[in-house]
């Protein structure tokens, strides 16, 4: 067995060695890059610069961080709240996946949101980002998509729990979102990945076919419903929006509508699909739409047709198999990365209008750059004071680079737009600094989020953690000052500062998460904050009753075999951090009950026999007595 010591004697650094295996599948696209200059750290000046980051980013006991971070789950389906710069996790909010401490996919309240695709017992959410007035977060909500099954949710900020979600119809595979910034998020943008045959009822299977496309999709975000789909040609991946609300931008990376590796890498150019959003809703207000099977959504055609450009759409010619898609917090650029090339397109948005008036013939003139970054681009995030920080995946660095500069160069210029370039560990696909999605980019951290984790951590068998890297770039040059291990590819994240975030300490008791089982109880002529009773309907039986630490306010009670019993507690206790659990031996049952919530819960009494029900959320010194006995009388 060759150690790794060995490999780096002979070349073979674990770095090299992937980035040479990345290359087997796009090296002729990106050889070019080879010879890019960089300015790396030495190792002196690193460990210097590491060790003055380092006293910026401890938070000591009892001290709060200065951002929220929202954490992808990735195929764990949930979302991850951090403390930044700590990196610490304070909590993880379920949405696409069973969570069995809060009961998430267990409760009524959370499978009536989940609604039809509670059925499906995983998720695999991608983009979280958070609703903005005029460009800046306003706190309210984090959307966040589940690609596996085409869904969109939207968590409460306030309370920090999934309360809609929605399942795109017409589509498979929501990828790429966004969330328009002006006036206000209005719009969810989502992107439908894959290509299929409408109606993809198992007749026809042609992907070049005129009946084979996929859409973008606009999601009303507060009535979480689809507002409008759009038609476009090849498929799409990420997305972002402008700062004025008229305009979306997408890559597209399967311009050939291939199903295959070698047929979606065929053209030299795929492209960035623009969307005039205003345009697409004077033709849905005018009824100019068509639907699609038994969906009642407006769809209207982006594709180009003999030719011809679609009054709702351009495409932008970019290199093959672009991927990231990020919007500058100044407003002038949707940056395209990548992937198959060394380069990001900066596509000027100033010169949108004219595209869509004809002005401008060829699309390619709205491009204000082409910088040649690295091999394999894929995110760019931004500091607000110009510069703009790129992933490059097979380099496995951060390159920090002037968009000034860089148009400088493509207009002829002998300027060096690089400033920068910081190795992390390892194969980095999404980054994001603080605010960068908004107008308020501060240029104080950033945060990379690497696929491989390789030697940075102990070993866990071969399913290793992934990497989340921190990173200084409050001054000229970028500082890595902290690893963190992460599960399940987290994907991507979000930074917001701690005042634009307001959560509660405790629950309304008017809130609208649990007031379908307040309506409930009220039929059942019970008042959840005294009633302790249990009510029998035919072989339905409900059982109403309160929860002060360290009690429940019933602690027995009988039912028969086969009865469907919905058990509804209420939390009379008004101090934060008091809160308590409901869990049935031996029933898959279990839940959560904060301060001043009420939760519900359905099953079968399925065994005969005596069944306790415990508190499983520690909540006082006799947090173990906090016990009771479901007695099932046999059939």
């Amino acid at each position: 067995m060759t150690s790794n010591k060995d490999n780096d004697k002979q070349g073979m650094s674990r770095r090299s060695f992937l980035g040479a295996t990345a290359m087997t599948g796009a090296g002729a696209a990106v050889l070019g890059a080879v010879g890019i200059g960089s300015t790396v750290m030495s190792k002196e000046s690193w460990a210097v610069a590491v060790k003055d980051a380092k006293q910026k980013a401890h938070i000591a006991p009892g001290e709060l961080d200065e951002y929220y971070g929202f954490w992808s789950g990735g195929h764990q389906g949930e979302v991850r709240v951090l403390g930044i710069p700590s990196m610490r996790e304070l909590m993880r909010i379920p949405v696409f996946n069973i969570d069995s401490a809060t009961g998430w996919g267990i409760t009524n309240e959370s499978k009536a949101i989940m609604g039809e695709s509670a059925k499906f017992l995983n998720g695999d959410c991608h983009h979280p980002h958070i609703s903005m007035t005029d460009g800046q977060y306003d706190g309210k909500y984090l959307f966040i998509n589940d690609k596996a099954n085409s869904r969109v949710a939207r968590i409460r900020l306030d309370i920090m729990k999934c309360d809609k979600m929605l399942t795109v119809p017409n589509v498979q595979a929501i990828h790429g979102l966004r969330l328009q910034k002006m006036p206000h998020t209005k719009y969810v943008f989502a992107n439908a990945e894959f290509v299929i045959p409408h109606p993809n009822d198992g007749k026809h299977f042609d992907l070049q076919a005129d009946y084979s496309y996929t859409m973008f999709n606009v999601i009303d975000a507060e009535k979480m419903e689809v507002a409008f789909q759009v038609m476009v040609d090849g498929n799409l991946d990420n997305c972002d929006a402008d700062y004025s609300g008229k305009y979306a931008a997408s890559t597209c990376y399967n311009s050939e509508k291939a199903y295959d590796l070698g047929g979606m890498m065929r053209n030299e150019r795929d492209w960035v699909v623009v969307f005039n959003i205003p345009a697409i809703e004077k033709a849905v207000k005018a009824g100019k739409f068509v639907t699609l099977g038994d969906s009642k959504v407006p769809v209207v055609d982006g594709r180009k047709k003999d030719g011809k450009d679609s009054p709702f759409t351009r495409y932008v010619p970019v290199p093959k198999n672009p991927h990231g898609l990020n919007t500058s917090p100044d407003g002038k650029f949707f940056i395209a990365n990548g992937k198959l090339s060394p380069t990001v397109t900066m596509i000027a948005i100033d010169k949108l209008d004219d595209l869509f008036a004809g002005k401008i013939s060829d699309p390619r003139d709205t491009v204000a750059a082409e910088p040649e970054l690295g091999l394999g681009p894929l995110h760019t995030t931004f500091d607000g004071r110009g510069n703009a920080y790129t992933t490059l995946f097979i380099d496995s660095q951060v390159v920090k680079w002037n968009m000034a500069d860089a148009i400088k160069a493509y207009q002829g210029q002998n300027v060096s737009y690089i400033r920068q370039k910081l190795d992390v560990q390892y194969q980095p696909g999404h980054n994001h600094a603080s605010l960068t999605e908004t107008r308020d980019a501060d240029g104080k951290w950033l945060v990379v989020l690497c696929k491989f984790s390789k030697d940075r951590f102990l070993l866990t068998g071969p399913l290793h953690p992934e990497n989340d890297q921190l990173i200084d770039i409050s001054g000229e040059e970028m500082k890595l000052v902290h690893d963190g291990p992460t599960y399940a590819e987290p994907h991507d994240c979000i930074l917001a500062r701690r005042d634009q975030i307001h959560p509660r300490k405790i629950w309304d008791r008017n809130d609208p998460f649990f007031a379908p089982t307040v309506e409930m109880a009220k039929k059942d002529g019970i008042k959840l904050e005294t009633d302790n009773k249990v009510i029998r309907d035919g072989n339905k039986v409900r059982v109403y009753m309160t929860s002060v630490a360290p009690t429940y306010g019933i602690t027995e009670f009988k039912v028969k075999q086969g009865d469907e019993v919905t058990v509804v507690i209420t939390n009379l206790d008004q101090i934060e951090d008091v809160s308590h659990g409901f869990c049935m031996t031996n029933h898959g049952v279990s839940m959560e009950i904060s301060p001043q919530q009420t939760a519900s819960v359905t099953f079968v009494a399925d065994k005969p026999g005596m069944h306790w029900y415990y508190c499983n959320w520690f909540c006082h010194a006799l947090h173990m007595e906090m016990v009771g006995r479901m007695l099932v009388e046999p059939a």
